[in-house]
């Protein structure tokens, strides 16, 4: 591998962690709201995409999941 491969793998590990941080603080947010909510003070058409959220941020790893929380909690 030579330097300028080098270079753009970096730049490119670079990207995708900078990536990986706002996905987190995308989860994060998502997690803290849909903790607060109450489905019976939602409206009908909210319900379906609010579950589809629930089950996309419960099949992250905990870990993951953790992370993403402590990016949006101080």
């Amino acid at each position: 591998m030579n330097k300028q491969d080098v270079e753009l793998l970096s730049e490119e590990v670079e990207m995708l962690m900078q990536e990986r941080t706002t996905l987190l603080k995308v989860a994060g947010a998502a997690a803290v709201l849909i903790s607060h909510a109450k489905v019976e003070n939602l409206p009908h058409e909210v319900v379906e995409s609010a579950e589809k959220l629930s089950e996309a941020l419960n099949a992250l790893r905990e870990e993951t999941l953790q992370d993403a929380l402590d990016t949006v909690i101080d």
